[in-house]
């Protein structure tokens, strides 16, 4: 998707920083792998709050850190924020476009957290049920009666697979930013790659909303936290609202 604001190129300072910022943390991941594997990921991805290796920091770190096997990550997302960031920098302010990203990136965690708490052992029961060729119930009961037992290898497998749900990547506060542009552009013709026809922004983000909700109902994507999106446009949503209640979803009197 496109459309050209004037003086696109000279980016204000927030967007330019968190550009920046992304695109070096990647550049690191890919020169230096192991140390993006056991130090990056580990400790900067955001992980299960149920797993050993979470900390509450991950909340915000995990939205600088992108997949480093790919460049099309942190590309669609940098993208995205050199195209809508600087006219929503300029309308807000960039105190005020920092912490809508912030809140947005930080919603999006907060979700993925909630999913995972809802699903991680019915996808861990179901792992295990194929690996072994066994049902799903008989598999569930097994591992019951391990966990009451005290079975040292059913817990420590349990802790592994806990530490090895992990999200990465700005897609939440993209997500929120392609919304709250919507919302003070709700009008604004976009067009997406290879299609000449204009789409209007609040037609566009709309559609990619309930794109996100249905991809992650179906499980279909999995590698991808569509809900994570999904939050990061939820709290954006939230403060959004406020904003036009109060009159100032164009900038005004917020943090003047």
């Amino acid at each position: 998707m496109s459309y050209t604001p004037a003086h696109r190129f000279n980016l204000p300072p927030a967007t330019m920083n968190l550009i920046i910022i992304n695109v070096l943390i990647w550049l690191v991941e890919v020169l230096f792998p192991t140390f993006a594997i056991n130090g990056i990921y580990r400790h900067c991805g955001l992980h299960y709050v149920g797993a050993t290796d979470f900390n509450p920091a991950q909340i915000i770190t995990y939205m600088f850190v992108h997949d480093q096997g790919t460049v099309l990550h942190v590309l669609f997302n940098m993208f995205t924020l050199f195209m809508f960031g600087p006219i929503l920098e300029r309308t807000w302010g960039t105190r005020r476009f920092l912490f809508f990203y912030m809140v947005c990136g930080v919603g999006a965690a907060l979700v993925q957290e909630g999913v995972w708490a809802l699903t991680w052992e019915h996808e861990y029961i179901s792992a295990l049920a194929a690996q072994n060729g066994l049902n799903y119930g008989y598999m569930k009961e097994v591992l019951e009666a391990g966990l009451a037992n005290g079975n040292a290898n059913i817990h420590a497998g349990m802790v592994m697979f806990k530490n090895q749900i992990m999200t990465v990547g700005a897609s939440g506060a993209i997500f929120g930013l392609l919304l709250g542009f919507a919302f003070v552009f709700p009008n604004m013709p976009l067009y997406l790659f290879f299609i000449p026809i204009p789409i209007k922004a609040k037609w566009m983000v709309l559609g990619y909303g309930v794109l996100e909700f249905f991809l992650g109902v179906s499980g279909s994507q999995a590698t991808v936290a569509h809900f994570a999106h999904l939050g990061g446009m939820l709290f954006g949503l939230i403060i959004l609202l406020y904003w036009r209640k109060k009159g100032t979803l164009r900038g005004n009197s917020f943090f003047n």
